[in-house]
């Protein structure tokens, strides 16, 4: 059998082209063979971030799918340096929590699957992220969920554009993607990301983005 890694995905346009970014290569093996009776082809693997560039210039995948722990890395910074490189992520791993899950959307992550979930939730994720659409799985959909909004009225308390990138937050923007859709610097949307954390009274990194999050969700149905 001719290893994944050795693959080209370009070769192939019929199927979704995923690089597979997973320090265990028991756990990379078994994705690529459920992967493959679905149509989706394993072109690449990877078990670092090194590795993982590496394979993005040789390979270019349509999406990749990262763990957040690469045997003492931070998959979070993967995560990022695939979103720069305009490689769709979706993010799999054994972690559940909010801050996990707000922390790889904020590095760009486009879906967010648990490996506690089953197979056919993860085949659904890829086909979502591929086709350019959000995705949270259950778990940590219902993790994100039991995290409080921030109430209502406490909203009135933002100014129109703080209130525009508290929105932009909730529908998963990073800093440098709300500056450019306000046309204004990353050091003013800063300004504003701390004063919503004062009217708010919110605290952490993560804590206005799952607010935010939560905000919209609520006010989109």
């Amino acid at each position: 059998m001719k290893p994944a890694t050795q693959s080209n995905c370009a070769a192939h346009t019929t199927r979704i082209r995923i690089l597979l970014v997973d320090d265990h290569p028991a756990v990379r093996h078994g994705l690529a063979l459920l992967l493959a009776a679905e149509r989706m082809e394993v072109c690449a693997e990877a078990g670092g971030r090194a590795e993982a560039l590496a394979r993005v210039e040789e390979h270019h995948p349509s999406l990749a799918i990262v763990d957040l722990t690469l045997n003492g890395e931070d998959g979070l910074t993967v995560v990022a340096d695939l979103h720069q490189r305009d490689i769709p992520v979706l993010v799999y791993s054994m972690h559940n929590d909010a801050p996990h899950v707000q922390g790889a959307f904020a590095a760009g992550a486009l879906g967010y699957v648990t490996k506690q979930e089953l197979d056919s939730v993860l085949v659904e994720a890829i086909r979502e992220v591929a086709a350019g659409r959000r995705f949270v799985s259950p778990e940590p959909a219902s993790a994100l969920a039991q995290d409080l909004s921030a109430p209502d009225d406490a909203i009135e308390r933002l100014s129109p554009h703080e209130r525009r990138v508290y929105e932009l937050l909730g529908k998963g923007e990073g800093l440098p993607e709300i500056a450019a859709a306000l046309n204004v610097s990353a050091h003013t949307v800063e300004s504003y990301y701390a004063r919503i954390q004062v009217k708010l009274d919110l605290k952490g990194m993560y804590e206005p983005r799952r607010r935010a999050i939560d905000y919209v969700r609520k006010h989109a149905r």
